[in-house]
């Protein structure tokens, strides 16, 4: 009040200014009406200007002047005055200063002509007022006041008390206690009361406690007592002392109030005749007391809960029964009656919802209707409450309902007409109920009701002034959800009709709120409650002991007890179940069994938990090794497909939680999703397809479902439906099939920074995999018209939701179908021709109007320069169509036609099955066979189109503006490529398309360059690949070997199929065909190198893979290898390569990498078992040299060799370019070993395409080279250990051998069945010394040194035999020594000839004649039995010469060596050979013709064929015979002086020598 303040002017100027001022404020502040504040502030004013007064600073007389006007101004102005003279008496009484004391005095009694001497006796003190002289002495003033108040307060005035005269008292209840049902009121009643009092002289206080005894005897008699009660009474508080005096008197230990005081309390309070907060400080027990047993209530629940999850030991049990047993007697002696819950219980049953709140609001939440006698009342009080309501928007039709009376008290809350009265009273009611209106489930079925009669009105009114009071209802009920039905639904006893009508109200919520709700009631609202802490516990104990029962046999038992446990908690059971089976996976078919006892209700919490579950944050989704997802993702997942499959539950959640994870960048989760699709849809996604269910998937719907996957998975319409409408109602289907589609980049680039690379690719893999399963899903299962409103065009696919091509075409690729069929249906309606042909042509008007948009869309997917070769129809046409477009799988139609006549046949002679199920058993077969039937007759019509269709567009399809190369590249770039790894049945369409290109002739396409490229280079392919996509790699790479292989089967087969077709061109001319020039055709013969090339090219490839030591190039091209196993390898050496780097494997990853380790055995016994089928080499291609002298050397050399292919090109580049190779790498003095890599292929295609397959060019070439090889080879003839030479001269001899050796032998077995041996030595010598003439005359003089040399080399060969030295690890073929080749030699040649065909897939394969095979098989025991023979004549002429002359001996030996040299030397010289290969780098000559592919691991296999070298001394003493070192390697010293000392040991110890060797040969 700073404006109050007297200002120092005021006083200095009082008389001119001051007074006037201060007066003028005064009035101010009289005038202001301001709800007493203005006395206040007057009375401030009054105050500074008294104690200006009381500090000297103002005359008395002036100060006493101005109070005197003061007066004046209001009429209680001397009252206020008096007030501040007592504040001042208070102040200055304290004051030591003694004269501010007297001017205080004198001030005053200045006053006391203005101011009553009454009031200021009231207020001032004894001793101010004797000072004044008002009082003469203050001692005799106090005595005199304390006798007033003690006659007034203390002393008791003598009323008739009851004993003392009755009578009054007696009448008085005689006329309380009347018949009142007449015309007497309360009125009457008390008249006669009060004459009754004045007459005896009764106490009125004795009189209002008999009103209220009466009244509680008599407690139906409201109306007249109440009304009595507030006539009589005069003071709130004495009404309120007596009740309360009353409650007092039952407050003793085992004591209990009568329910007629708690009703006289509610009704006194419900009119308002007392007040709560006076009355309730009479209850007991007091609030704190209340809220000690709260706590001690919860403590005590969870020390049960925590009682039942511990395992408690026996000792422990006894103890825990004795402090039970103390506690039980403590609660003998029950203490007082809790007297606030029964008034509460009074309120409620007389409907004073108003004062019963209050009284809730004092005690801890839930307490007071956790007393069932409080929650029953306050349900019927909500009873009462909504029935209007409910009798007009709840009553299902047909039910009656029971009558219920309203309450007479119109003081009670008002019943609810609409739902926005709910809002009033009710909620809050039933918020205070909580989880106890478990006690009256008729009101909760009734609050349920009203639920779904509010979402129905909800959904159904659109108006937006409606809205916002709608939507603040639905929050209301969404609370009670929350807060009182699930709470109350858990304290209920497996109430499965309450679980199913709360259903009815939760499904009209949306998935979001309703698992909101759930998660609420899982993980919030068992903790609030004392009651629920243990029903949790128990539950949790319950749940334990059935899962640890549940089997496969007991799961009908087991369900039941599930079911019943989880119409009440199934957030608790199910949170349990599932950390079950993340932990125990053979769990999951048990429990989706037991499953089926569940309410809806219970599948819904169901679907939340399991995503509960899976977005666990705590939880790990990687094993620790970081390389494969958690086990408890993969138990989830599969429990979600069988869950989800086998019960109607609704998706959406699901759904959502993976789609959000995608858009998070986290791939994990599609392992439920592609779960859910397999198990719901049917449609499986494995690599692992046998050939049977690809063929079957390559068919119509029908067909896949029959034959297509590994388990028949049925009945699969009504779950595929249900996830259908789940996709399309919450449009989640297109988003999905995007965001995988891009995450599978995301999971390289996004997520795989961290991640291990196994992981990585697993995860890839997941993702392809799911999204080539739900693109099938979605094909398959949506309508035409619903799939092309949802999948945009491919341009804005590919530009504008950056999908990669492969996925945009594959989403776009049903619909493109679709469309051609609804419009060729279209115009097949429109214009009616029966004619095929009419047919056809509205076929291809069908395709052009579909397809034309999209040739125009695809333009603006690549650079312009990409057109310039292939045009976009030719795109367009390949990513558009499927197998199901090119071949009908006629034998997969067949065989599943065939399986369903042998089950109809197995039906009608099972005689256990009744006639009526025989009956639809064999309709349904027999209906699946018509079905079947028609869907193939379907296809053949519709491939009969689509190919006449590509017969139109051939000519259009390829441009070939630059060269066939380049048209080659991009066609392998964008289209080959990218769909071989997309799919399974992608990867046999690619290399059946290719086939398809081929055989319609389309110009332009050179099919030789694409295998070629296909072939030529797979390491980059192969180490890009991911696990699944190395298995569709390898079937691709096997189907078009299989092409191959069938062309390279048979000359009338490749002269059909390839001889006149422009795909086999040999000069790559950028444009045109010239179909008459038969010299520009690749050859059969030339066809058989090429081929060999290409094995050798995939062998080379293979190796370098296998011995990188990186895990995913092993892992991959070991998939690779077992794919293509039917086809390749099937040349024999290099079978033997392949499975020596296997073996190689084996043995290191054995202890390291146990996946490579299983992958490597399991193709290592697979490749063992296929080389029953593999051939020599000179029978997979023809090798075999024109015999030198019949022809010379300069006829060989001409022009007109070029169109003999068995002669011209008979002689492999490989010999001769090897030889050229050798002889030069040997004249400069070089020992690097020479790469022999490109043999046939090297010079039939080159790595740009132009002019490589002229054969004339490459005999030309072949032969310089070879005559520069012999002079070099003269040259350094004497130089020692110089093997290229001995083994190209020897090769050449052994050629000439055999083939002398094989007429000798058909000749000696016509003749005879055991030839001798000796006879055949004689010829083999005779031969050779013919051979070595012929030589002679060709200009090839045979030197003595050259002589020495071969016999050096057979010499250590035979060494080699027992030291059995290893050969170099690089080397692709374990070779056999010399002293083994005879045998080898006919080994293979059983090899090759034992079986019609050396190929599983193609039949009569072998290039020689039937009648030679049938000849060498049939008489291979005698060869065998001569061989033999032959063995023992060598042992007795080697025992009858032992005492012949030294000389003799040697000369024999060493002719018998040179023959078995010389059979057998050019298998050795073709192994050598590949070996150096392996072991070298290519040469710069050759080196243009190597793909890039063959050039990576040159260094490596330099320094390894080194290393290997430098260790075969070490290791030839100990590695066995089988796996001996190969007689082409140059031969150190050390090997050479060996072999020449045990030289005199051969010959005697030929005889167990060799049968050492056949019987390895027998082990091998």
């Amino acid at each position: 009040m700073a404006t109050l303040i007297l200002r120092g002017e005021w006083i200095k100027n009082w008389e001119k200014s001051g007074k006037h001022e201060f007066v003028q404020l005064c009035k101010e502040l009289t005038e202001k009406t301001d709800h007493g504040s203005e006395i206040k502030d007057i009375q401030a004013a009054l105050y500074e200007l008294c104690w200006q007064v009381v500090q000297g600073n103002l005359k008395l007389d002036l100060a006493s002047s101005v109070l005197g006007d003061m007066m004046e101004l209001r009429d209680d102005m001397p009252s206020i005055l008096a007030d501040v003279f007592s504040i001042l008496d208070l102040e200055t009484g304290a004051l030591e200063e003694k004269n501010k004391r007297d001017h205080y005095t004198q001030l005053v009694g200045a006053c006391l002509f203005f101011v009553p001497e009454a009031i200021l006796k009231e207020r001032l003190d004894p001793e101010t007022l004797e000072s004044l002289g008002l009082i003469k002495q203050a001692h005799q003033f106090n005595q005199k006041i304390v006798k007033i108040k003690t006659k007034l307060f203390y002393k008791q005035q003598k009323f008739n008390l009851l004993r003392e005269e009755n009578e009054g008292y007696a009448k008085l209840i005689t006329e309380l206690g009347q018949d009142l049902s007449g015309n007497i009121t309360s009125h009457l009643v008390l008249e006669s009361i009060k004459s009754l009092i004045g007459c005896f002289n009764l106490d009125p206080n004795r009189v209002l406690d008999i009103i209220l005894e009466v009244y509680e005897s008599r407690s139906d008699q409201d109306e007249f007592f109440l009304s009595l009660i507030k006539s009589y009474m005069c003071e709130p508080l004495t009404l309120c002392h007596i009740l309360g005096f009353k409650f007092k008197f039952y407050q003793e230990p085992n004591e209990e109030t009568p329910k007629s005081l708690y009703h006289i309390a509610a009704a006194l309070l419900h009119h308002n005749l007392i007040e709560l907060e006076d009355l309730y400080v009479h209850l007991m027990p007091p609030d704190a007391a209340i809220v000690e047993e709260h706590k001690r209530d919860i403590s005590e629940a969870k020390q049960i809960a925590r009682k039942l999850v511990m395992v408690v030991l026996p000792s422990e049990k006894n103890e825990d029964k004795d402090k039970e047993k103390e506690k039980e007697e403590e609660k003998n002696e029950q203490p007082p009656d809790n007297q606030k819950l029964g008034l509460l219980e009074a309120l409620l049953r007389i409907g004073d919802w108003h004062h019963a709140q209050s009284i809730m609001d004092q005690m801890p939440s839930f307490y007071a209707t956790s007393h069932k006698a409080i929650a029953l009342a306050l349900c019927q009080l909500v009873h009462l409450t909504v029935e209007p309501l409910y009798k007009r928007a709840g009553v299902p039709k047909g039910a009656k309902g029971c009558v219920l009376h309203p309450l007479r008290n119109k003081r009670a809350p008002r019943p609810a007409e609409i739902f926005e009265d709910l809002r009033r009273d009710t909620f809050s009611m039933l918020c205070y109920l909580g989880p106890h209106l478990s006690h009256d489930p008729i009101l909760f079925a009734k609050i349920v009701r009203l639920g779904k009669g509010f979402m129905k009105e909800y959904q159904s009114d659109g108006r937006p002034d409606v809205k916002d009071k709608l939507e603040t209802l639905l929050s209301c009920f969404l609370s009670i959800a929350d807060q009182v039905l699930l709470p109350s639904l858990s304290l209920m006893e497996c109430n499965a009709c309450m679980s199913e009508e709360l259903w009815g109200l939760f499904k009209l919520f949306p998935y979001q709120h309703r698992y909101r709700l759930y998660g609420q009631w899982k993980n919030e609202t068992y903790s609030s409650h004392p009651l629920l802490v243990k029903v949790k516990a128990q539950t949790v104990e319950r749940a334990k002991y059935i899962m640890k029962r549940l089997t496969k046999e007991n799961v009908k038992q087991s369900g039941r007890q599930i079911g019943k446990l989880s119409h009440s908690n199934p957030t608790i059971l199910f949170d349990y179940m599932l950390s079950q089976i993340q932990w125990y996976d053979n769990l999951i078919v048990p429990v989706v069994d037991s499953l089926k006892y569940l309410t809806s209700l219970n599948y819904d919490v169901l679907a939340y938990c399991i995503i509960e579950a899976l977005a666990n944050p705590e939880k790990e989704k990687m094993k620790h090794d970081d390389t494969t997802i958690s086990s408890w993702l993969q138990s989830l997942a599969s429990l979600c497909g069988a869950v989800f499959r086998k019960y109607p539950i609704e998706l959406a959640g699901l759904l959502q939680y993976v789609t959000n994870q995608l858009k998070a960048g986290k791939s994990f989760d599609l392992l439920i999703l592609k779960e859910v699709v397999q198990k719901m849809a049917g449609i499986e996604i494995t690599d692992e397809m046998t050939s049977e269910q690809l063929e079957a998937m390559t068919g119509g719907e029908q067909l896949k479902a029959e034959g297509g996957y590994f388990g028949q998975i049925r009945n699969t319409k009504k779950s595929s439906q249900r996830l259908k409408d789940a996709l399309l109602d919450h449009e989640l289907a297109l988003p999905l099939c995007l965001l995988m589609a891009q995450q599978r980049n995301g999971v390289v680039f996004l997520e795989g920074g961290e991640k291990h690379l196994k992981l990585v690719g697993h995860l890839y893999d997941q993702c392809h995999d799911t999204l080539v399963q739900f693109g099938g899903f979605l094909a398959s299962n949506l309508s035409t018209e619903d799939y092309i409103k949802r999948v945009p065009s491919i341009d804005i696919l590919c530009n504008q939701f950056h999908t990669p091509h492969d996925a945009a075409f594959f989403l776009s690729r049903p619909m493109y179908a679709h469309q051609i069929l609804s419009k060729y249906d279209e115009l097949k309606k429109a214009e009616k021709g029966n004619r095929q042909q009419q047919k056809v042509q509205k076929y291809v008007a069908a395709c052009e109007q579909v397809m034309t948009p999209v040739h125009e869309a695809v333009v603006s997917l690549h650079p312009a320069r990409v057109w310039d070769d292939l045009r976009p129809q030719f795109y367009a046409t390949f990513w558009s169509l499927t197998m199901y477009d090119l071949a009908v799988p006629h034998s997969a139609y067949d065989r599943e036609v065939n399986k369903l006549k042998v089950q109809i046949k197995a039906i009608e002679e099972n005689p256990e099955i009744p006639l009526n199920k025989k009956k639809k058993e064999k309709e349904r077969c027999t209906a699946l066979q018509e079905k079947l039937q028609e869907e193939e007759k379907k296809q053949l019509e519709h491939v009969s189109r689509v190919l006449h269709r590509l017969k139109l567009e051939k000519d259009n399809w390829l441009l070939a503006k630059s060269t066939k190369n380049e048209t080659i590249t991009k066609f392998l770039q964008l289209c080959l490529f990218p769909r071989c790894i997309f799919s399974s049945i992608d990867a046999v369409y690619c290399a059946r398309f290719v086939e398809m290109v081929h055989q319609q002739k389309a110009p332009n396409f050179c099919t030789l360059l694409c295998y070629d490229r296909v072939f030529s280079a797979i390491i980059y392919t192969v180490a890009s690949c991911t696990e699944n996509e190395s298995h569709r790699y390898g079937r691709f790479l096997c189907c078009m070997l299989e092409t191959v292989t069938r062309w390279h089967s048979d000359r009338a087969i490749y002269e059909k199929e390839c001889g006149n077709y422009p795909g086999f061109l040999t000069i790559f001319r950028a444009t045109g065909f010239d179909g008459g020039n038969k010299v520009d055709q690749l050859d059969y013969e030339n066809f058989r190198h090429v081929v060999h090339k290409w094995h050798y090219m995939l062998t080379k490839a293979s190796v370098h893979c296998l011995e990188t030591g990186d895990y995913t190039h092993i892992r991959n091209i070991l998939i690779v290898l077992t794919k293509i196993l039917p086809c390749y390898p099937k040349v024999l050496n290099l079978g033997q390569a392949l499975e020596c780097r296997v073996h190689k494997i084996c043995l290191e990853e054995k202890d390291k990498r146990p996946d490579l380790y299983a992958l490597a055995m399991g193709y290592s016994g697979r490749l063992k078992s296929q080389k029953v089928h593999m051939v020599p080499e000179n029978e997979f291609h023809h090798k075999e040299q024109p015999a030198r002298s019949a022809t010379p050397a300069n006829q060989q050399n001409g022009p007109g060799s070029t169109g003999k292919p068995a002669t011209g090109m008979g002689k492999t580049e490989e010999g001769t370019s090897e030889e050229g190779d050798r002889g030069k790498d040997k004249s400069q003095g070089t020992t690097k070993p020479v790469n022999k890599a490109n043999s046939a292929a090297a010079k039939v295609t080159t790595s740009n395409g132009n002019g490589a397959l002229n054969s004339t060019k490459a005999v030309k070439e072949r032969d310089d080279k070879e005559k520069s090889g012999k002079e070099k080879k003269d040259k350094k003839e004497k130089t020692p250990g110089s093997t290229p030479e001995t083994k190209a001269e020897n090769r050449r001899e052994k050629q000439r051998d055999e083939r002398a050796g094989k007429e000798e032998r058909a000749a000696r077995e016509g003749k005879e069945k055991t030839p001798k041996a000796d006879r055949e030595k004689v010829k083999a010598e005779e031969k050779n010394s013919k051979d070595d003439k012929a030589k002679a005359g060709n200009g090839e003089p045979m030197e003595p040194s050259r002589e020495r040399d071969a016999i050096k080399e057979s010499k250590s060969k035979e060494k080699g035999d027992r030291s059995t030295a290893a050969g170099s690890i690089k080397s692709p073929v374990p070779r056999s020594e010399s002293a083994e080749s005879e045998r080898d030699h006919k080994r293979r040649k059983l090899d090759s000839h034992s079986s019609p065909s050396h190929s599983s897939s193609v039949k009569d394969n072998n290039n020689e004649p039937k009648e030679s095979t049938s000849k060498h098989h049939v008489n291979y025991n005698s060869v065998a039995r001569s061989k033999s023979r032959e063995r023992e004549m060598e042992k007795k002429d080697s025992e009858n010469t032992q005492g012949r002359s030294k000389e003799k001996k040697e000369e024999k030996d060493r002719k018998e060596r040179k023959r078995d040299h010389a059979v057998n030397d050019r298998e050795a010289s073709q192994e050598s050979k590949r070996r150096k290969d392996e072991n070298g780098t290519n040469s710069s000559k050759n080196s243009k013709s190597a793909s890039p592919s063959c050039d990576s691991p040159l260094s490596a296999e330099k320094e390894k064929s080194k290393r290997s070298k430098s260790s075969s001394k070490e290791k030839g003493e100990s590695v066995k015979p089988e796996r001996t070192s190969s007689g082409g390697k140059k031969e150190s010293r050390h090997d050479k002086e060996k072999s020449e000392k045990k030289e005199k040991r051969d010959s005697s110890g030929g005889k167990e020598e060799k049968k050492h060797h056949k019987s390895s040969d027998k082990h091998r």
